[in-house]
């Protein structure tokens, strides 16, 4: 199936690794250049090269996606950069802080800002370069944190938040012509993020916790992730707005956020 992304020119938020790297990976893989932005320079770089080789250009910007002046400056060296800007993935996200009583009122904000906020200004920034292309497609990397409570509460919040995002802002952005949807992954398993910590700290709550929670009994891949990206800001998705597809394998209880939380045998 041709995607028609041939020659487009897409901007990826926390593009270095994770789901972000295989989401610019996927979009190169379909002929757009890609802008990725994220804050070290040596995985930023890393990734750039993947995609050169892949043959298609690429920009590394350096940016803190929770300083408002780094987002509307990432926007526009992307564009500059790459010559337009047609797509933008907002994938940046992370979290701080513990449960109620130990996280602070920096933590919750840190949390919003590098989730929900960074993707609200990367928004508000790109829809001029969009509305100088004639449209554009956006999609926000949210979590099915968002949709089934778990803990701790902030994060889960500032995803809920973003899907809400996606489906207000779809109805405001469509007389632009520009799409906006965002996708909810679940549980996914890549180098150096938190489940492959926990599952070589912890390698039979680990093997419990795949058996118990999919029906496939295993993580997802971030590749998984990155291909239903790719679709959702493409032609073929070109009737798909404001809504939220969950990438999740069917996991059974994505509030049980911690293998060390969930009951296996004789508990």
């Amino acid at each position: 199936m041709d995607l028609e992304l041939k020659g487009k020119k897409a901007l990826v938020t926390g593009g270095s690794r994770g789901l972000g790297h295989a989401a610019a990976l996927a979009l190169a893989g379909e002929g757009c250049d890609v802008a990725i932005v994220a804050r070290t320079p040596e995985t930023l770089e890393a990734t750039a090269a993947e995609i050169r080789d892949i043959g298609v250009n690429a920009r590394a910007i350096r940016a803190d996606v929770t300083d408002p002046d780094d987002v509307r400056r990432m926007v526009a060296e992307a564009s500059a950069g790459l010559g337009g800007l047609d797509i933008l993935i907002a994938n940046a996200g992370g979290s701080a802080g513990g449960g109620l009583l130990e996280a602070s009122d920096e933590d919750w904000q840190f949390t919003l800002d590098m989730n929900l906020m960074h993707a609200v200004r990367a928004v508000r920034a790109a829809t001029p370069f969009f509305k100088d292309r004639g449209g554009g497609a956006i999609v926000v990397v949210a979590s099915v944190t968002g949709m089934t409570p778990s803990a701790p509460a902030q994060y889960g919040v500032a995803k809920a938040a973003e899907i809400y995002l996606a489906a207000a802002l779809a109805m405001e952005l469509a007389q632009h012509n520009i799409r906006i949807n965002a996708v909810a992954p679940g549980s996914i398993m890549f180098d150096g993020g938190g489940w492959a910590k926990r599952l070589e700290e912890q390698p039979e709550a680990m093997e419990r916790f795949a058996d118990q929670q999919f029906p496939f009994k295993r993580l997802g891949k971030p590749e998984e992730i990155g291909d239903v990206i790719a679709f959702l800001v493409s032609a073929r998705a070109s009737w798909i707005t404001g809504t939220t597809i969950s990438v999740d394998g069917a996991q059974v209880n994505p509030g049980l956020f911690s293998p060390s939380d969930f009951p296996g045998p004789g508990r």
